[in-house]
């Protein structure tokens, strides 16, 4: 039973990925024992990555205003989603989330702005927030700014930046089901120019969204290509409004499956846990550590998710470590150890059921 399983394992760690044919019957096979592929998937995530887990904290810069229709977002002209559009937030707010992103432990600070891509002067002053942001803290910085050519990357890069995230969301055989304002080769372009440049690319998938698995593996193919070097793995958020809706496809081994497959085929990729790992995941969250090495704290773009300390108390409960930065390390050494224990979830309050308490 487990032999098939080590053979993936031992084959990962030669940076040899599976078959197509194989991904496929990995996400769709009615005999894949689910716990020995998170182990295999675990074993080339050890290699490169130990047991820490990589922080990322996301600021919304600027919300809505977008006249791009990708069918999965709220912030899009075809959402009628009941979002608050604002303008870039300014320079004072922008920086106050990063020093509280550092202390929170991130090891990235991602800025987003919505909208098809930055003029050159916005991109100027993208490229002075990112220079501040690292004059000041000891974390990297991402930016998720929509398409670029090769000109806005270069100011970036000259600024320090560290990554560019631009997702291809999904295979090029399906991206005209999600989105017609853009296509895949444009998305694929934007992370090229990145590269170019010498801005790490980053770069991942949104699945739920109609696609099939072949959609999927596609992706991950796709990326090992580009040599893409950190990689987001979003759930699809059913946000009343949009175009594109949960397909009924993600109970909690789906979004197992998919994890353990991506790191399968980019064995040296830091794998991102993303969007909708709450609600997809649900009690078996922890287990997405395995083919993980990379989460999301305090939420998304536009979407709630889990706060800080009990994403850190999921993470450490399973034996990982969040990976950090150093001005989050020394708050944690001023700080008494976490206590241990029995807890129930929704915080630390009485024990007995309020029925039978004594007043």
């Amino acid at each position: 039973m487990f032999e098939p399983y080590a053979r993936l394992a031992e084959r990962a760690l030669r940076d040899e990925p599976p078959s197509t044919e194989e991904c496929l019957r990995l996400l769709d096979g009615d005999d894949v024992a689910l716990l020995p592929l998170l182990h295999a998937a675990f074993v080339p995530r050890e290699r490169h990555f130990g047991r820490k887990v990589m922080v990322h904290v996301l600021n919304n810069v600027q919300n809505g205003l977008c006249p791009e229709d990708c069918g999965y977002c709220s912030q899009s002209k075809a959402s009628t989603a009941a979002i608050r559009k604002y303008p870039m937030k300014s320079e004072a707010e922008i920086l106050a989330e990063a020093a509280r992103a550092a202390l929170a432990g991130a090891t990235r600070y991602c800025m987003v702005l919505s909208g098809r891509g930055p003029s050159l002067a916005t991109t100027r002053h993208l490229a002075d927030l990112v220079r501040k942001v690292k004059e000041r803290h000891p974390i990297e910085v991402c930016l998720s700014v929509g398409l670029l050519g090769e000109e806005h990357a270069r100011i970036l890069a000259d600024a320090g930046l560290d990554r560019l995230n631009h997702n291809l969301n999904t295979s090029e055989r399906h991206y005209a089901a999600i989105c017609s304002t853009h296509t895949f080769r444009d998305r694929v372009e934007t992370l090229r120019a990145a590269k170019k440049c010498g801005i790490e690319p980053c770069s991942g998938l949104i699945v739920g969204m109609g696609e099939e698995s072949r959609d999927v593996v596609d992706v991950a193919f796709e990326l090992r290509g580009l040599e893409v070097p950190s990689i987001p793995v979003n759930f699809l958020v059913p946000i009343e409004g949009n175009p594109v809706q949960s397909d009924g496809s993600l109970a909690p081994e789906r979004a197992l499956r998919v994890l353990a497959m991506m790191r399968l085929v980019n064995p040296r990729a830091e794998v991102r846990v993303s969007a909708g790992r709450e609600g997809h995941l649900r009690a078996l969250g922890a287990l997405a550590l395995w083919p993980a090495n990379s989460l999301f704290v305090e939420g998304y773009l536009t979407t709630r998710g889990d706060a800080v300390n009990d994403t850190y108390r999921m993470i450490e409960d399973a034996g990982f470590e969040v990976d950090g930065n150093p001005e989050y390390d020394a708050l944690r050494a001023r700080e008494a150890a976490p206590k241990s224990g029995f807890r129930l979830a929704g915080g630390e309050g009485e024990i007995l059921r309020p029925e039978v308490r004594r007043a």
